[in-house]
């Protein structure tokens, strides 16, 4: 690399995953302030709920300030192809327009992702692990194979005339991850030995103080479930834990059962896999139809929808049946994953209903069927003194997550620095220091629309789900007078008040007193005729229901 030059600077900035789970994106930038050039390291999503964004297809990060900054932007780098990874680069793509890196693995979900908005595959480029690297402006960047819960994830060795940084991306320490790369301790001890300004770190699971296990470690118990259980069996996990997948269908094949998938994210991500060489030695499957015909005793659905989704093929099953197939008084279902937070009304509404079919629910029980994906704390201090980096910068995690993982390094005598979406750090010199802060948030996918966090759409769809809504329509003639009384419309209101009269007819007849005794001055002014009809449509409400709702008002008139 070049040496740096005295007015250039390295800046990393978050725009999404610091400070939260989910919805990654990072960007990293040389040069001379503002003028930097730049790298993009993941483009994730993440996913709503009921309660703060309902409605909501997606939430994805707010990318207004690298729009502004197109020109200046090199390359866009996946680490690997989780959803809250990858999951925006069909949304965004034609909006920065810069090449985009991956493995084979993530490429290939990547290039799915680009079709489906209309985007060319071909701006995907494969790149081979570490020491390959692509020059990427004023930076090398290299992938570093390292383990997770899906195949191929990498960090990234981003170097620059300031120094090198490592980016760990979301990773385990496992020499036995069934597929996918094992940790290779003397590669990442290899690319540290000269010095590492900055190592940006995973911290989701810092506040866990047992080491991780291996994904191997859950075989025998799967297989032990498979052979025991009386009946047909049911398991789920996150169709992207193309290792888990495996260990499901080679457990109950061993255990004498023939392997069903159902669910399409479970059915691409195994096509994927195989398509790029990846899962091999997975037993053969059937399709639904065939699967009616054998015995349950001999059969296993392999199913998506393990974080309680109202459509995934789980979900379904709880409903009733799912392409054919039925959960019987005897079966067992199986959790083989972690529930993530947010998500547990989901997932405890199917498992009532599979109890009410007298179906056996198994979670994970201790450890037995799971083990996560992301480094619990003590690995996360043995990547620590592996990489033995200058500056200890956490991401992907909570506010807690971040703080708590700078503490851990700070006691291992390591300099650290809390940096949350929005704050643009300086990595020039020997100390990082805030350059500024850039307004972030999130933007929302309502249906085929990106809407902004500030529109107001959510806000106003979450106020007429709480206060329900009325509208009131009002027609005035050519002379300016009321052409009859004003009508009214409920939604998501109680019919009948504490008057036991209907609630339409005791707003309507207020509302008519009103229009009845104003004057021409206020029947001719829409902006305060609207103003008192809304008054008074919420206070009528308040004193038959005790809500006040949302009001439209409709002042039609005629020429």
């Amino acid at each position: 690399m070049s040496a740096a030059k005295a007015n250039d600077r390295l800046i990393y900035l978050p725009l999404g995953g610091a400070g939260e789970i989910g919805m990654n994106a990072y960007v990293y930038g040389y040069g001379r302030p503002g003028k930097e050039r730049l790298i993009v390291v993941d483009l994730g999503v993440t996913f709503p709920d009921m309660d703060g964004t309902p409605g909501v297809d997606l939430i994805l990060p707010d990318i207004a300030w690298l729009k502004e900054r197109k020109a200046q932007i090199e390359g866009i780098f996946i680490t690997h192809a989780h959803e809250d990874h990858v999951g925006a680069i069909g949304h965004y793509w034609d909006q920065l327009g810069a090449p985009v890196y991956a493995r084979k693995f993530t490429a290939n979900i990547a290039r799915r992702k680009l079709s489906e908005h209309g985007h060319p595959d071909s701006v995907v480029s494969v790149v081979d692990a570490w020491p390959q690297v692509v020059d990427c402006g004023p930076f090398k960047v290299g992938y570093l194979p390292i383990s997770h819960s899906i195949p191929e994830s990498a960090g990234l060795v981003i170097d620059s005339p300031e120094g090198r940084v490592l980016h760990t991306g979301d990773f385990k320490i496992d020499k036995t991850p069934v597929v996918g790369d094992p940790f290779d301790h003397a590669l990442w001890e290899e690319v540290s030995k000269d010095g590492v300004k900055a190592l940006v770190c995973d911290s989701t699971n810092i506040f866990s103080p047992l080491p991780g296990r291996s994904e191997s470690s859950i075989y025998a118990e799967v297989e032990g479930l498979m052979r025991d259980a009386p009946g047909m069996v049911v398991a789920t996990t996150f169709a992207s834990n193309i290792a888990r997948l495996k260990t499901l269908a080679m457990a109950a094949h061993e255990a004498g059962r023939t392997v069903c998938l159902l669910g399409r994210a479970m059915r691409r991500m195994t096509e994927a896999a195989v398509e790029t060489g990846l899962l091999t030695g997975f037993p053969p499957t059937v399709g639904p139809e065939d699967a009616q015909s054998i015995p349950r005793e001999n059969l296993m659905l392999l199913v998506t929808g393990s974080q309680g989704e109202r459509r995934a093929a789980s979900a379904q099953l709880a409903n009733g049946s799912y392409l054919g197939l039925k959960m019987k008084e005897g079966d067992t279902f199986l959790f083989s994953s972690k529930t993530i937070p947010g998500n547990e009304r989901g997932v405890i509404r199917i498992m009532n209903q599979f109890s009410e079919l007298g179906v056996d629910v198994v979670d994970n029980d201790g450890g037995k069927y799971h083990v996560s994906g992301h480094a619990n704390r003590p690995d996360l201090e043995e990547m620590h003194r592996i990489v033995k980096p200058q500056i200890l910068i956490p991401m992907h995690g909570e506010h807690r997550h971040l703080r708590e993982h700078v503490k851990v390094g700070e006691a291992n005598g390591l300099s650290g620095i809390v940096a949350v979406n929005g704050m643009m750090i300086d990595l020039s010199g020997n100390q990082p220091t805030v350059a500024e802060y850039i307004d972030t948030g999130r933007t929302y996918l309502d249906g085929s629309v990106q809407i902004g966090a500030m529109d107001g759409i959510v806000r106003e769809r979450i106020k007429m789900a709480l206060n329900g809504h009325v509208v009131v329509t009002l027609i005035i003639d050519e002379n300016d007078e009321p052409l009859g009384d004003p009508w009214v419309e409920l939604a998501g209101l109680a019919e009948t008040g504490s008057s036991n009269a209907a609630l339409v007819e005791v707003i309507e007849e207020d509302l008519s007193q009103f229009v009845n005794r104003a004057n021409a001055k206020t029947l001719r002014d829409d902006v305060k005729l609207e103003k008192e009809l809304k008054s008074i449509t919420r206070r009528s409400a308040q004193g038959e229901i005790g809500k006040k709702p949302e009001v439209t008002v409709i002042v039609s008139r005629l020429s």
